[in-house]
This record gives structure tokens, sequence and C-alpha cells, in this order.
């Protein structure tokens, strides 16, 4: 199990935040006279991110599984060294309280599939069927002219191994161009299995790039359906749909988005649920649209209808990967929203990892809008204020849509009382520089994971990616610059007081002046001294106070019930 739990004998006072709403803090002193361990996250995002030692492994293309008591969460490994996808093979995770995982290995590798190639190990999904677990996924196949194909492997455990059928359960050449773009379009297969009122199973796979395509599935869950029984596998489009024509594997358009706006990938079939898991309402499409990837969905009543309906979307592209992809499951009574982004030291759209959001309904049956966090189900924000009360924030902006803006490397930051609350909190975690140093941190911002607080050669203070490549010590060029060794207060008039020694230049002190964040060498003490304050959990009291999380190298320490902090 790759968890860390913290605990024990916190001392709290209260502040209100921006929004005049009173917010639990933690005192931040440590034990030393000169040194303070401030309370670090111990949650948020990402979380997964590791294998069995616990070193870092990239991961993307999520989905998720709820069998009983447990959650399994898939990836496509990324193992890409430079600007590409180099896949292998899919991974597994498990979970019981979505905050702590356990590694649970390789579910397939692309070397045991004899129609592919070895490194294409891109989306899919495993479904339960009648106590069997098939995994449907895209992969590159060797045949001529047929590019992206799905496959369909079977295991009599969520884990695996799977084995493959041996062959496409989707050729690229059932779906020609016209109809699906060539050689990308059949990708990122979702699954859909439920039983109707008069006890019928329906089973459905869905997939596509550019275009969205749907197929009934027949009771071996291998095989599609030959819906029209002439023999064969076809496929019609939307528009040929609107003209009466009817075929196996349906194409599907999406009504209501705006002209510029498009279908690009990652479809997720969802459905509501009821306390007793009886599923109610519409279905849910979830996709990804347009490029830079955001998250948005459609409606509709009929999974294998002309056309669904555009109702919104619900992520703006994140800061860290050029694509996104969901997942969206029901567990023990909340719906959460799994997706990927870069956030891990080296990441990018081809160095993924998983993140997770709770996602909630409007009485109406919309969706709200999910804002990316650093904090996501299981972390926990911090407030970082000047000796006079302003707030450390980022500049406020939306993320681009254009790839020349990435990665982001200087973002700006400074002390403003009039900044967005959002952009006025951050995620206090080990320092990256060195996880095991109790008086380390790096500072995350809290609505732009994956971008952190750090000190340019210029000895300025800004925000960006820690997107380089590690060294042979596995640590990247910009984890000492985005690390911060914390000291008591110089300011003695201010309680609980912080001071911020940057790690990259010892001896310069992270200061305030005039609004403006810097980092020197001799400055007055009002002038490097902050105070920062840790919220916790609305639904925790003191009695009870506990912040898990999962381990991806951003901390290494293990805390115990009791231990004084």
């Amino acid at each position: 199990m790759k968890n860390r739990i913290v605990a024990g004998l916190l001392t709290l006072s209260m502040i209100l935040g921006a929004s005049g709403t009173a917010i639990s803090a933690v005192n931040v002193y440590g034990a030393t006279k000169d040194t303070v361990s401030l309370v670090k996250s111990e949650g948020g995002n990402p979380v997964l991110g590791f294998d069995d030692e616990g070193d870092i492994l990239y991961g993307g293309d999520p989905s998720a599984l709820v069998d009983g008591d447990t959650v399994y969460i898939y990836v496509g490994h990324d193992a890409s060294s430079g600007e590409g996808y180099v896949m292998p093979d899919w991974r597994c995770y498990s979970t019981k309280d979505m905050k702590n995982f356990t590694y649970e290995g390789t579910i397939l590798k692309m070397s045991d599939i004899s129609w592919a190639d070895s490194t294409s190990a891109w989306a899919g999904q495993v479904m339960k069927y009648n106590d069997k677990y098939y995994f449907y996924y895209c992969a590159e196949s060797t045949a001529s002219g047929e590019g992206k194909c799905v496959g369909v492997a079977v295991s009599d455990s969520p884990t695996g191994s799977f084995k493959d059928i041996g062959e496409p359960i989707v050729l690229d050449s059932q779906t020609p161009s016209g109809t699906m773009s060539p050689s990308w379009g059949d990708i990122d297969p979702t699954a859909w299995v439920e039983t109707d009122e008069d006890g019928v199973d329906h089973r459905y796979l869905a997939w596509g790039n550019t275009y969205y395509n749907i197929a009934e599935l027949n009771e071996d869950m291998i095989s599609v359906k030959d819906r029209d029984g002439d023999g064969k596998i076809t496929a019609v489009s939307a528009s040929e749909r609107e003209s009466g024509k009817d075929g196996d594997i349906l194409g599907v358009a999406i009504d209501g988005m705006s002209g510029s706006d498009y279908f690009t990938e990652a479809p997720w079939i969802y459905r509501r649920q009821d306390s007793d898991g009886n599923y109610y309402g519409q279905y849910y499409l979830f996709y990804a649209m347009n490029w830079r990837e955001r998250m948005a969905y459609a409606v509709t009543d009929d999974l294998l209808a002309t056309s669904y309906t555009y109702d919104g979307t619900v992520m703006e592209p994140t800061a860290t990967s050029n694509t996104n992809h969901m997942a969206v499951i029901d567990f023990k009574g909340k719906t959460y929203f799994i997706h990927h982004n870069g956030s891990l030291p080296w990441g990018s759209g081809f160095r993924r990892v998983v993140a997770i959001q709770e996602m909630e309904f409007n009485d109406d049956g919309s969706i709200k809008y999910i804002e990316e966090t650093s904090t996501g189900v299981s972390g926990s924000a911090s407030s970082i204020t000047d000796s006079k009360g302003n707030p450390i924030a980022h500049e406020n902006f939306t993320n681009s849509l254009l790839d020349s803006a990435y990665p982001y490397t200087d973002i700006a930051v400074s002390v403003d009382s009039s900044a967005e609350e959002n952009d006025a909190l951050w995620q206090i975690v080990a320092g990256k520089a060195d996880p095991d140093n109790d008086n380390y941190v790096s500072i995350e911002s809290y609505n732009k994971a994956g971008l952190y607080l750090q000190v340019d050669s210029d000895k300025g203070v800004t925000m960006g990616q820690d997107y380089q490549k590690a060294s042979s010590d596995g640590y990247t060029a910009d984890s000492k610059r985005m690390t911060f060794k914390t000291l008591k207060g110089f300011d003695s008039s201010v309680t609980d007081g912080v001071t911020f020694e940057s790690v990259k230049y010892p001896g310069y002190y992270l200061t305030v002046k005039d609004g403006s964040l810097s980092v020197t060498s001799n400055p007055d003490d009002s002038e490097c001294t902050f105070s920062v304050s840790t919220g916790l959990e609305e639904s925790q009291s003191l009695a009870d106070a506990e912040v898990s999380s999962i381990a991806v190298r951003k901390t290494t320490k293990v805390y115990k019930t009791g231990s004084v902090l």
C-alpha cells in the first residue's frame, strides 16, 4: 500500500478566508529554534504515478472499474523519453477509499498481442460481465493499411493477467474515410452494460477520434453484433443514418456545439445511480473537445440515437498536458472525475499521471464545472500572507489552447490583496530537492496543478512547471529552485511567522517589497516574514483530523498516529 498518514497533536487557530468564511488553520512551528516544519499536504493530486518500488511510473488515459468495495484504475504506461508516445503495456492500481492506492502491476503487454506493434498501449477500459473481465483497448495494427484498431482481452480477475483474443474486435478498415478519420479513428474504446426493466441485458462498445461511433456487443462480449442480420459488420455515418441508412457500427453526431468546437476523442459513457445502485435518468457521454483538449459532455436518452445533445464543458485544458482523458464513476455515495495531466517531474502530454476530482450535479442534472486542483479529494490548501496580511497569489489566467504557450515557465506572482481567492491558495508539499528534509518545502499552485513557486536566475520569483528531465540523482534541474528551507520568522512580532530560504541560493530569502516577490540576501525582517495557514477538510474536527495521501515522490516521510509535528 502506497500511503502516507499525517495525524496527531496539531494546534489550531482560526483565520478568515478571502470569501469571509472561517478556515481552520494549523500552527506551523516545529520544535527547533531556528527552523520550523510546516504541516505539509500529504494528499492531493496526482494520486498514482508509482511502481512497486515507489519510483515514478508515468501513465495516462485512465479508466476505472467499481467492483464491490474496490475501485480499479487502469493506465497506459508512458515510457517515452522524448516528444511522442511510447507505451509498452497497461498497469493497474486499486483503492477502497479513493485516497490510498495499491499498485497491482501489469495487466497486459503489447508483446502479448499478436496483431499489434510493441509500443501503442493506448486507452482502454475494463468491464465486468457474468463474472468475467473484458479489457477493451486500442493499438496499432501491424497489418498493412489498418492503422489503429480496437482489441479485447479477457481475464478471471480485475487485476489480470488478461489474454488477448488474437484479433481486433473493430478494424480500421470497417470504418472507412468519410465515416471516421483514417488511421487514427478507431481509438479510445468505452463500454457500457446494463439490464433493462424487462431483465434484458444491453451491451455497448463506443470509441472514436474526430468521429464518435457506437455498436452493440454480442453476449460473448468479444464480437460486434450484426444488427441488420446481413452477415457482415458495416459502418454508417451520422449523416447516412439521418437519410435512413442502417448498419452495425453507428456514427453519432453531437448537436449544439459552437461552430469552432468539435469532438476530438476519449469518449466515456456514464449514467447516474440511486442509493440502491440502480441506474436512472439520461446517459452522459464525456469526451475530449478541441485542441488542446477540454473536457466536455453530451446527453441522450438512447445510446443508439443518431445524435446526442451537447450540454457543456466541465474542465479546461490542464496546465501540464496537451491531452486529457476521463473516467467517471460512482463510489460510496460520491461521483468522481478521474483524469490525467503531466504534473509529475518531467511530466508532459507524453509522460502523464492520474488525478481525481469530485464531480457534482446541479438540480437539473447538468454538471458543475470542475476546476483542476492540486489538492484533489484528499489534500489541503494553504494561504501564505506577508506581515501585513496580504496573500501571495499568481496572476489570473485561463490555460491556453495553443501548444506554443507550454510549458508554463514564468507565470507572474505577487502579493495582492485583490487576487481571486483560488489564485491565492497553495499546496505545501515536501521539498523537491530533498523530500526527506522536514524543513524543506515546495509550494504548488492550488488551481494550476503542477506549477510551483520558483526562483529565477535573476533572483526573481515566478511560477512554473517542473518539466526538465531528471539528472542522475533522480531530481530535475528545477528541483532546487522550487524548494525552500523553512525558518522561524525573522520578524518576531508576527505570531508563528515563517521565513523561506532559497535552497538554490542559500542565504537568500523570499522577500516582498512593493508587492513584488524576489529572494534577497539582506531583507528587512518584516519583508521576509510570512504567515502560513493550512485548511483542514470541512468534515473533520480536531479530534479526528487526519490527512491521507498517496506516495508519488511528493514525500517519503511516514508519520504515525500520535506523532508530534
